[in-house]
């Protein structure tokens, strides 16, 4: 799984020296025995004004050391001020401290990135923890549409993310395959058969699915029954029918996932919780009601807006309540059918039984009423050791130069995924879905995702990359024996007298490589692939910005030709550099191109 996990980065380091100091302080009497210690934090100061880093700790610690923050403050930062990472100590406002750092440290971390290479960054904060992550879990009821992608491309973006930060990650897809929506796709399905045949259909039933992808189903139902079909009941043809649509509309999903270079490792059949020998439905219903979480009532009204799934009636409760919902739900429907919450129960249990404590479920905007519902099954059948958490990915709004896009012929009522992946490739799409929060809606605009400007993104960080590789090309006329390729380069250039690296746009480019290790742990703690995408803007940013300033400043530019050193030492931070925006995009499941055309 890990290649290889990196040392304790340089913020994390910082804050063991931080801790050590406190317990100094506490063993010399000046902070209580055993104070805890974490909720301190050493972080980038708001202000880079105000020094490299900075730390919390007199200001979560001042209470309960019965000391005013100030005070406490200036105690610390007297100890700090002895370290040998540490240039300068400053003590601001009512108790922070920042922290300016020696100009060795960013010389050895830009040495630490150079050894490190494709494994800078990665992180054991995971410790091997299983963890499952459900997302996209579309109806096998067509092809994907653009609302699906962004969720497909956070949760896979996701769970890279965290394979990278350490954790066991399996990636799994729930097949919605039975509820009524998978029978009216048969009936669809059936329709496609008889035009198959030569039947004349007309214009398509409302209520059934009027997408032309559905033609290839029939004709495969043609192809493999002749009409017998046409001379069965529904309770005989359906199931055909059904087994058939599924079949061929999830391979043309896992089409559409492998378009945006998606895969995932489980797919779990809805189906099969009722399916086989074993009712796992019931089972889970059994094992809440031997627990005292399911009884037979009645629900009261509704207060406000109405609960869809309320009836007046007595009927099979689960005790939502006694785990934090507002109200205890229904586990089957008035024809003894199961309710779509009893299958979602028991298909977390299956999470919890195989192995995972931790889930994480990728849901659409339209489902944020659901959670608090499933979190709390989740507690009941795991007895509290088993967590989701659910992120919510909102709407995509699909536009071309501002204005909105016209709905798929192919689809009938959307614009499908692989239509958008065509036009503008994945790439574009993957980073594009990312550099917002899931929660935030999104504005996807198909002409300014291809744009080669700083105002698109996606090709902003690209094409820092592919000019780090440029410089390496130009640079082979001073340097002829740079090597080609990575791993050969970053050693060739690992003796560079990097601490000829002074100008404040140098040094402004090896804070934000030694940044990534941090940015790695925290956006997966988070479970926020967004930060990654940030933060290679940002890194992108400082690079092209440092270039910009070689061709104001002749003296700094990467390659100096009556100066192999200084041309080495910056060969280094370009090495750096595209080393780590290659690393942040890998994580995002985009390209690092060598050149852009």
């Amino acid at each position: 799984m890990l290649e290889s996990v990196s040392p304790p980065h340089l913020f994390a380091v910082m804050l063991s020296r931080v801790h050590a100091v406190c317990d100094a302080l506490a063993a010399e009497g000046a902070l209580p025995a055993g104070i805890d210690l974490a909720r301190i934090v050493v972080e980038p100061p708001k202000d880079a004004s105000h020094g490299d880093m900075a730390t919390n700790a007199a200001m979560v610690l001042a209470k309960e050391a019965k000391a005013k923050p100030r005070d406490l403050a200036e105690k610390i930062a007297e100890k700090l001020r002895a370290d040998d990472l540490v240039a300068s100590v400053d003590v601001a406002g009512p108790g922070f401290i920042n922290l300016t750092l020696h100009p060795k440290v960013w010389s050895e971390a830009l040495r630490t990135v150079l050894a490190q290479g494709a494994g800078y960054g990665r992180s054991s904060v995971g410790a091997g923890e299983k963890v499952n992550v459900e997302y996209v879990s579309a109806n096998p009821t067509g092809p994907m549409h653009v609302g699906h992608c962004r969720g497909a491309v956070f949760g896979d973006a996701l769970a890279s993310l965290l394979d990278f930060a350490g954790y066991d990650v399996t990636r799994e897809y729930y097949i919605n395959d039975a509820g009524a929506q998978v029978d009216v796709l048969a009936r669809s399905a059936l329709l496609r058969y008889r035009e198959a045949l030569g039947e004349k259909i007309g214009e398509i039933p409302e209520g059934l699915y009027p997408g032309d992808y559905l033609k290839p189903v029939g004709e495969a139902l043609a192809a493999e029954h002749g009409d017998k079909l046409l001379n069965q009941d529904e309770a005989e043809w359906l199931p055909i029918a059904r087994a058939k649509a599924i079949a061929m509309m999830m391979e043309m999903i896992r089409g559409d996932l492998a378009a945006l270079n998606i895969t995932h490792e489980e797919f779990f059949s809805e189906r099969s919780l009722i399916a086989g020998d074993t009712d796992r439905v019931a089972a889970t219903i059994d094992f809440l009601r031997a627990k005292g979480d399911v009884y037979e009532g009645r629900l009261p009204p509704p207060k406000g807006a109405p609960i869809e799934d309320y009836e007046d009636r007595e009927q099979t409760l689960f005790r939502a309540t006694a785990y934090g919902d507002d109200v205890d739900r229904p586990l089957l429907k008035s024809d003894g059918s199961y309710t779509y919450f009893a299958s979602d129960i028991a298909y977390h249990k299956t999470k919890f039984d195989r192995g995972f404590r931790n889930m994480i479920d990728v849901w659409g905007s339209d489902h944020g009423g659901y959670i608090k519902r499933v979190q709390a099954a989740i507690k009941a059948v795991t007895g509290g050791q088993g967590a989701l958490d659910v992120k919510i990915v909102q709407l995509v709004k699909l536009l071309r130069n501002g204005e909105p896009v016209k709905m798929s012929k192919r689809s009938g009522d959307f614009v499908t995924l692989r239509e958008v992946v065509d036009e503008v490739g994945s790439d574009a799409v993957r980073f594009m879905m990312l550099f917002r929060k899931n929660d935030a809606v999104l504005d996807f605009d198909l002409a300014k995702v291809i744009e080669q400007s700083k105002d698109n993104a996606v090709f902003y960080v690209q094409y820092g990359h592919a000019r780090g590789h440029s410089v390496f090309r130009n640079a082979r006329e001073v340097i002829p024996d740079l090597p080609d390729e990575a791993v050969a380069r970053a050693a060739f250039l690992a003796d560079a007298a990097v601490e000829r690296l002074t100008d404040t746009a140098e040094l402004g480019l090896l804070r934000q490589l030694a940044l990534y290790p941090r940015i790695v742990e925290a956006a997966a703690l988070a479970h926020e692939p967004h930060r990654i995408a940030f933060y290679l803007y940002e890194l992108a940013s400082e690079f092209h910005a440092l270039w910009t300033r070689g061709r104001d400043l002749p003296h700094l530019r990467f390659i100096i030709n009556n100066d192999a050193e200084i041309t080495k030492a910056r060969l280094a931070l370009v090495q750096g550099a595209v080393s780590v925006l290659a690393s942040g995009l890998a994580v995002l499941g985009v390209h690092a191109p060598d050149e852009m055309r």
